[in-house]
């Protein structure tokens, strides 16, 4: 990593979207679910700010981040150990008048003292429900040539389906837009329509006192959501630029999409895609490397460190420390940290949290469209 710094503040959301997947925040939030064996979700977006030389980033945790606190420690790994800036974590009682967040327009009003103390010129917004190796550095020239007072990075793609189906979508919010030479002339929320949407990223570039003086204005008026209340009222009167993101970008909008976003990594153009360029850092464990035992068969499979293989492994993603026993089957299957799986037993389309045991001779199977997620710390 190089030390000069970006003219930039990084602001990350880590809770949002928690809602679209409970079974994996139940003892965790969003930017903590474990992803691609051996990272956490936070860790793309993090490293991605490192990398584009933010040395300055702060997380608005909100709830259920005992484990993300655990995994981030000092913040070592991602160089953010650092005497002025570095990593600052922002529980929701960080101030004396702050307390737990909607949106993000609370969250960010809850540290406004703070955020005029930097001395950044521009912040950047962002949740963690992508996994992608950003450019945040190429994001902020786009912004600052522009002339724009808000830059928003957006992709291509249709809509999931459990988004267009998602029975929660007076809890989150998620937005298309309608662009002209670069220019957003509109914003969606919770678009249900069908093809090819310009489908936001939720990803922002904002000069820091500005977004101060909307923060406060909106917190003042009781708004709670930072695009829905104050951008889309002021479309007619900002520059509010479109920033086109063309690198691979897993996104987790349910389970089900956790489980094909971590598979389609078996994939080589997929795992290239999504790690090319710079490094993405994670927290050191400093485990054994993980031992094939004579015996095991094992079939396009991404394992983590401290690995135990003796049975038949196929199309799967291994966590650290996962014991596979002789003769116990594993295929199309995501297993988290110390999950072990007992001789005999044989899965199928199955994604188990952290210390999961699949006991001997059991056989449980899901299905591509229906895997089976099985909670952490259990017997099965």
């Amino acid at each position: 990593m190089v030390n000069s710094q970006t003219n930039a503040i990084g602001i990350i959301f880590p809770n949002s979207y928690d809602v679209l997947v409970p079974d994996l925040v139940n003892v965790r939030l969003m930017a903590s679910i474990p992803f691609a064996s051996r990272y956490r979700l936070i860790d793309f977006i993090l490293s991605s700010m490192t990398n584009s030389d933010i040395g300055n980033v702060s997380i608005m945790v909100n709830n259920n981040y005992h484990s993300l606190m655990d995994h981030l420690g000092s913040g070592r790994e991602w160089d953010l150990v650092r005497k002025n800036g570095g990593l600052n974590i922002f529980p929701p009682f960080a101030e004396k008048n702050s307390k737990p967040y909607v949106g993000r327009v609370g969250a960010l009003a809850g540290i406004s003292n703070f955020l005029k103390g930097q001395k950044e010129k521009y912040a950047v917004l962002t949740d963690t429900n992508i996994a992608v190796n950003f450019d945040f550095r190429a994001m902020i020239n786009a912004h600052i040539e522009s002339g724009a007072d808000v830059t928003i990075a957006y992709n291509e793609q249709e809509l999931p389906e459990s988004l267009l189906q998602s029975q929660s979508n007076g809890k989150c919010f998620y937005y298309t837009f309608d662009i002209e030479g670069g220019k957003v002339n509109k914003i969606y929320v919770n678009s249900k329509e069908s093809g090819v949407q310009n489908f936001s990223m939720n990803i922002y570039v904002i000069e820091r006192e500005k977004l101060i003086d909307m923060i406060e204005e909106a917190f003042i008026h009781g708004h709670e959501y930072f695009e829905r209340d104050v951008l889309i009222p002021r479309l007619n009167q900002m520059n509010v630029q479109a920033y086109k993101c063309d690198k691979y970008i897993a996104r987790i909008t349910d389970l089900k999409s956790y489980f094909h976003e971590n598979m389609k990594l078996l994939d080589e153009y997929n795992l290239n895609a999504l790690f090319e360029g710079p490094s993405v850092y994670t927290k050191l464990h400093g485990g054994n490397p993980t031992r094939y035992i004579d015996g095991a068969e094992v079939h396009n499979v991404m394992a983590a460190d401290g690995c135990i293989i003796e049975g038949e492994v196929e199309n799967s993603i291994l966590f650290r420390s996962v014991k596979i026993a002789r003769g116990a089957k594993v295929k199309n299957c995501v297993l988290m940290q110390g999950t072990v799986v007992e001789a005999g037993a044989d899965i199928e389309y199955l994604v188990t949290d952290k210390n999961v045991t699949i006991t001997a001779g059991k056989e449980m199977k899901g299905t591509d469209t229906f895997p089976v997620y099985i909670a952490k710390f259990q017997n099965v």
